[in-house]
């Protein structure tokens, strides 16, 4: 098993060995029921399919509901894919818990960032700007934007004032500064997308300690 689904709680910060203050995002990693185990023989590739954060069955239709019965485990409000190494990993029923870091020094992070609304290029893209004194009015104006040929026309991806934020972001070898695997907490070293309370992806990174 690669990873889990978690939720960011916050940053704190945790001293070290040498007293030194160490910033860190603590993540509520599982408890993450496995739904379904996906086979080469059904689906054409091994997978398990697990979920997070129980939530109300009756928030859910016939069809939803069906899933998690047959399973024998209570309804989840998120589901996610982790791939497996064999068909006998896991199986539909278990429940897997932050001890499967035990051990990892670097994890990968997944999330969907902040969402910050329409923006412009100053605060989007972190633009100059114009000139602000001795009445200049394009303080925070993109500039031009056509080519510099005929037709003149835009070009696709021109960095342009828009929405800004509310995508999926991945954050590679973070490292793990610490693990309480019997409150199912992980604390990573330094930020990690997302807003606090939102749903992350956390899998084990290829990189190794000392690397």
């Amino acid at each position: 098993m690669e990873g889990l689904i978690g939720k960011k709680i916050g940053m704190t910060q945790i001293w070290d060995d040498n007293g030194v203050a160490v910033p860190v995002t603590v993540v509520e990693i599982g408890p993450c029921p496995v739904v379904q185990v996906k086979t080469m023989a059904n689906d054409g590739y091994v997978a398990a399919q697990i979920g997070f954060g129980a939530q109300k069955a009756q928030r859910l239709s016939k069809a939803e509901r069906t899933r998690f019965e047959k399973a024998g485990v209570e309804a989840q409000q998120t589901l996610a894919e982790f791939a497996l190494d064999s068909e006998d990993e896991v199986k539909a029923g278990d429940t897997l818990t932050a001890a499967l870091f035990d051990g990892v020094a670097y994890v990968d992070v997944q999330a969907t960032t902040k969402g910050r609304g329409f923006a412009g290029v100053v605060r989007r893209y972190r633009f100059r700007g114009g000139p602000h004194g001795h009445g200049g009015h394009s303080k925070r104006r993109p500039g031009g934007i056509a080519a510099r040929d005929l037709p003149g026309w835009v070009e696709k991806g021109k960095k342009m004032p828009g929405h800004m934020g509310a995508v999926v972001r991945t954050t590679q070898n973070v490292r793990v500064a610490k693990l309480v695997a019997e409150e199912n907490l992980i604390l990573l070293h330094g930020a990690v997308p997302g807003p606090n309370g939102g749903i992350v992806r956390v899998t084990k990174a290829l990189k190794k300690a000392g690397k």
